[in-house]
């Protein structure tokens, strides 16, 4: 064996030795810490994490991931716009909170970018630019409207930050109501320009 052989095979040796000390170290450290539990201190409990909210609304669940679950993806209803605008409503559910939700997708079927959205707000100009705050619940039977909930502030729970819909694209979009008595069980929906909707509410 040369020189150079018997020196490579003593730092071999020396790092399996060292390596060997450092894992012996680690496992008596972990024993220690595992035998250090019984003390004196409460276990602290997990923080609750807030519940999710859209941009600048009341609670609700979430549109486009703000905050709110998922929709359905089936359709339960299908209305006209303008301009090819299509509206696919995918739910209308209510909650234990005495809110109800309508959500679903605007598609633009149309061959040029859509942005005339801004009848679709209703009265809100400054507080939630962009929304589909104009929307409305009918219940024929009690003989009420009802509008999209809003804050202190006047901002609405609803989809807000629409600025245009190029051709062929889909947006998710949601509105959230003040829930009609249980015995309704079908509302008509409207958002300005498209044609108005009789939902059937589940939950």
């Amino acid at each position: 064996m040369t020189d150079k052989e018997a020196a490579y095979m003593s730092i071999r040796q020396t790092v399996k030795v060292r390596g060997g000390a450092v894992v012996a170290v680690a496992a008596a450290l972990a024993l220690t810490l595992a035998g250090c539990g019984g003390g004196d201190d409460k276990p602290k409990e997990p923080q609750k994490s807030a519940p999710a909210q859209g941009q600048g609304s009341t609670p609700q669940k979430s549109a486009s991931g703000e905050g709110k679950s998922l929709a359905s993806t089936e359709v339960i209803a299908s209305v006209n716009g303008l301009a090819g605008l299509v509206m696919d409503i995918n739910e209308v559910a209510r909650d234990q909170d005495g809110y109800l939700t309508v959500s679903g997708q605007i598609k633009n079927t149309g061959t040029k970018t859509f942005a005339q959205m801004a009848t679709w707000r209703g009265d809100e100009k400054n507080a939630s630019p962009g929304s589909v705050a104009g929307a409305t619940l009918v219940d024929s039977v009690g003989k009420k409207r009802y509008y999209v909930l809003r804050d202190t502030e006047g901002r609405c729970a609803c989809t807000i930050g629409l600025t245009m819909i190029n051709a062929g694209e889909s947006v998710p979009f949601f509105a959230q109501f003040p829930a009609p008595p249980t015995t309704t069980t079908e509302v008509v929906f409207g958002l300005p320009t498209f044609d108005t909707a009789t939902l059937k509410i589940s939950g």
